[in-house]
């Protein structure tokens, strides 16, 4: 017997086999996606679903509140705008630039009288409200935009959207609206993969009552879900467009494809349409205080006028010049529907109309931005969409919730030293074909070049889980 047969052969290492596809790797993704934006970004749209539910029912509850401020008892008739804003000034004492009149717009209304001051925040303003019948001052509160919030509304709507902290909690509420879509879809997907394959369909269709422990929070998760469906994906997309950055993009689109929502001009010196911000009353613009006073008889004056030329209802709010060389203004500010935004500018000094814009003259895609950001705000269709809106939110809200029981519940119960459920398995993208990894980086990249905030936060959670997983073979 030679040495060669005698002596034992060192073991080969197994060579690695080719990577292959296999089937399942998008459910894998998907799983693995909807799990990791659910844990982190959860938070956010849980706050973003509670404060959005309460905004949608604060016009009634603000109606009760400032019952005072807001009604005043009907009369067989009125003063004049000229007098009310009289009887404003007067209690002002002068100093505070006179910047906007909304007249009482039914019976039994108050009149106010808009009033800068550089102690309050933008798009806030100093608002006196008068009894329209007796000018009597019924009250002096802070309001909000031109939805003309008042402050129980105002902090509710600055919750909603910056969580109170200024400028820069306003990321908060981007990261909710960002992912709200992401994480919806990922759920239709894990929805449609999870309905082929089970027995009982009708369990992601309505909750399952009659189920226990995981079983039956799953099924609320799901049935759930599929109901909330288009109004998370409403909200989502209607949500971005008054983000800092995503809503940036938005706004560049939109001037890009000529879609811009059109503002009447008010240069008196070249009067031209310029791009509109339909967002005015949520976020921004306020109007530059004139510096001078005016003249209170001029308010009945160009009312007068914007009603001959395109001014038809009685939710109108009135602007004198904000500085030299422009227009006053008259814009209509209704906001149920029918949509009543028309507005008209005027020369002061020759009482000519300068410019007219009308909305039934808007595009279509126009008209959509200002019916989608009306409907989010609950304003659009009144009681109706508020409640629908209410649903929406609070149905929101219950899934999240249910998302972080069910990984409580998938806790290994007999491991003291595990506190949550495992994450879903990882490796789903390395088992996807060519064209399946190419397809998912290009949908990251796009998606994440619109909406900075998602795609960092996507960066991030890609590192969180390559770090985990070197610990965990680290361990292994």
């Amino acid at each position: 017997m030679t040495l060669l047969e005698t002596t034992t052969p060192e073991p080969q290492r197994p060579s690695t086999p080719p990577r292959t596809a296999r089937k399942g790797w998008f459910g894998q993704l998907l799983l693995r996606l909807h799990f990791y934006a659910g844990i982190f970004i959860g938070p956010f749209i849980l706050v973003a679903a509670v404060s959005g539910a309460l905004y949608a029912i604060t016009p009634q509850i603000e109606q009760a509140v400032y019952t005072k401020e807001l009604h005043a008892p009907v009369a067989d008739s009125y003063l004049p705008l000229a007098d009310q804003v009289e009887t404003a000034n007067t209690y002002m004492g002068g100093g505070d630039a006179l910047v906007a009149v909304r007249p009482a717009p039914n019976p039994g209304d108050t009149t106010r009288v808009m009033y800068a001051d550089e102690n309050l925040g933008a798009s806030e303003t100093r608002a006196i409200f008068v009894d329209p019948a007796t000018a009597e001052i019924r009250g002096d509160l802070t309001v909000y935009g031109t939805s003309g919030a008042l402050p129980m509304r105002t902090w509710i709507d600055q919750l909603h959207r910056n969580l109170q902290l200024g400028e820069p909690g306003r990321l908060y509420s981007e990261l909710a609206a960002s992912w709200l879509g992401v994480i919806a879809l990922a759920g239709l997907g894990l929805w449609i993969l999870r309905i082929k394959r089970t027995k009982r369909k009708k369990d992601l269709i309505r909750p399952n009552i009659k189920a226990t422990g995981y079983r039956r929070l799953a099924s609320w998760h799901g049935s759930l879900g599929i109901w909330v469906l288009l109004g998370a994906f409403f909200l989502s997309a209607t949500g971005i467009t008054w983000s800092a950055y995503g809503g940036a993009n938005v706004s560049e689109l939109r001037t890009a494809l000529n879609w811009s929502t059109p503002s009447v001009a008010t240069d008196l010196s070249a009067a031209e349409d310029s791009p509109g911000d339909e967002h005015a009353h949520h976020h921004g613009a306020a109007t530059a205080p004139t510096g001078e006073s005016v003249n209170p008889a001029a308010f009945d004056t160009m009312l007068s006028i914007a009603q001959e030329s395109n001014v038809n209802t009685g939710l109108v709010e009135i602007k004198p010049p904000a500085a030299e060389g422009k227009a006053w203004v008259v814009q209509e500010i209704q906001r149920s529907y029918p949509t009543e935004v028309d507005a008209t500018s005027m020369n002061g000094q020759t009482l000519e109309v300068v410019d007219r814009v009308d909305f039934k003259d808007f595009s279509l895609a126009a008209k959509l931005s200002r019916w989608g950001i009306d409907i989010h705000m609950g304003s659009m269709f009144g009681l109706p969409n508020q409640i629908l809106l209410f649903l929406i939110a609070s149905a929101i809200a219950t899934m999240v919730v249910l998302g972080y029981v069910m990984w409580w519940k998938r806790r290994p119960t007999k491991n003291p030293t595990r506190r949550m459920g495992k994450t879903p398995a990882r490796g789903g993208l390395t088992r996807a074909p060519w064209w399946g990894i190419l397809l998912v980086l290009f949908a990251a990249a796009t998606v994440g070049s619109f909406l900075p905030l998602m795609g960092v936060s996507l960066a991030v959670f890609l590192v969180i889980d390559v770090i985990l997983g070197w610990v965990q073979r680290a361990k292994t």
